[in-house]
């Protein structure tokens, strides 16, 4: 029998809040630690692991690529390149492709855009309307963008050019920008993942195609956490029958590997040219293929049809299962983005999650957040909902 092993990373720096394990490897939906524990993976490296762990078809592909070429540079063409703008053009009828490592820099990118944008129309200080409880990241531009006032504070003054505004307020949209010259573009989540699970309605998103319409402004969509099938479209702001100018992507496109993309449309897709932005690493082979061959399973496998099958059982037993529970405000999502709000701070259910063999995610302090990989079947949505449900009744009863 081999002895315990503590979780501890001391030469690095501390900036996580870090549940006490430390994962080894992974199956399908399960995960073990140094010290032979199973989880059931119901968080999915935050929207990433969209295959799960170890998918018999990925891991092949990978192995094959890394045998060939990892990265080279943006000085040269990269086939793999090419083949995923075109998977992602078609299915998302937009235009063209940046590709990059994160979201954060896939957000960047599409900040630069809108900015550009405005200027090459004789702007001199472009607006753009962001939300409250957005999160597009940490970098100085995305951090102003976000409306955590957790991950803004403590960093000097923050960048102009934002504005600010209620989710699914079209009048208060509306008022905020009547009569400013300045507006270039609307940026929004389609589901804020970060920010509590909070989702645009359907109406709204369409409300807001039109006002960029008729205004000549930008509609970007942050897709990092919602988008690559995570709602049962490839990107969730179809639900609404809608194109928007800019969209970002990252997490799930390439199931673990990091990628990061900003697809844009019509008068967006010009905006950036030779000199105005690139990456190091952002489009190598390697993260090209992850990209490539996760549409490619994702599609063989069916798993949007799935998704949405496994995302409205789970979502549903959970509403079941928790709707005489005091303490329970909602619960909410689509697809396999689903949040679980609660009257009070739930941080400590993490812990108490991993104890009980389950890894989730605790967003705005107190929403419990459920994204696992997308290959997920009911009979284990059925365990996570097994295992969450004593967790939330014993905590809200303290």
């Amino acid at each position: 029998m081999t002895a315990f092993i503590e979780a501890a990373s001391p030469h690095v720096m501390n900036t996580y809040g870090r549940v006490p394990i430390a994962l080894e490897r992974g199956q399908g939906c399960r995960v073990w630690d140094v010290n032979g524990k199973q989880y059931l993976d119901a968080l999915g490296g935050i929207a990433v692991n969209t295959l799960g762990h170890n998918h018999p078809k990925l891991v092949p592909a990978l192995q094959d690529q890394v045998a060939k070429l990892i990265h080279t540079s943006n000085y040269y063409h990269v086939p793999g390149q090419e083949t995923l703008a075109k998977l992602l053009t078609e299915r998302s009828k937009m235009t063209n492709v940046f590709f990059c490592s994160t979201g954060l820099e896939a957000n960047e990118a599409a900040i630069k855009i809108a900015r550009k944008y405005g200027v090459d129309k004789g702007i001199a200080k472009p607006v753009i309307v962001v939300y409250e409880h957005a999160f597009h990241g940490r970098s100085i531009a995305t951090m102003t963008a976000t409306g955590n006032p957790k991950v803004r504070d403590g960093f000097g003054p923050l960048l102009d050019g934002f504005l600010r505004v209620p989710v699914n307020d079209y009048e208060a949209l509306q008022q905020a920008t009547a009569g400013n010259p300045d507006v270039v573009a609307v940026m929004m989540e389609p589901i804020q993942g970060e920010g509590g699970l909070h989702p645009m309605r359907i109406e709204y998103m369409q409300q807001v195609r039109a006002l960029c319409d008729a205004n000549g402004w930008l509609m970007m969509f942050d897709e990092v956490q919602a988008g690559m099938g995570r709602t049962g479209k490839w990107f969730a702001h179809q639900w609404a029958g809608i194109i928007p100018d800019v969209m970002t992507l990252a997490k799930g496109l390439g199931s673990g590997v990091p990628i990061g993309a900003v697809v844009a449309h019509g008068k967006a897709a010009t905006v950036l040219q030779p000199g105005n932005h690139g990456s190091t690493f952002g489009g190598n082979p390697l993260a090209m293929r992850a990209g490539i061959e996760t549409i490619r399973i994702m599609e063989e496998d069916g798993l949007l049809a799935h998704t949405t099958k496994v995302g409205d059982h789970l979502k549903a037993t959970l509403q079941k299962e928790l709707a005489e529970v005091k303490g329970v405000v909602d619960v909410r999502g689509q697809g396999l983005i689903i949040g679980i709000e609660l009257n009070k701070p739930c941080g400590a259910l993490l812990g108490r999650g991993a104890e009980a063999g389950l890894l989730f995610s605790v967003t705005a302090d107190t929403v419990v957040r459920l994204v696992p990989p997308l290959i997920m079947t009911e009979a284990e949505a059925d365990e996570v909902v097994a295992k969450l449900k004593p967790l939330i009744v014993q905590f809200l009863s303290e």
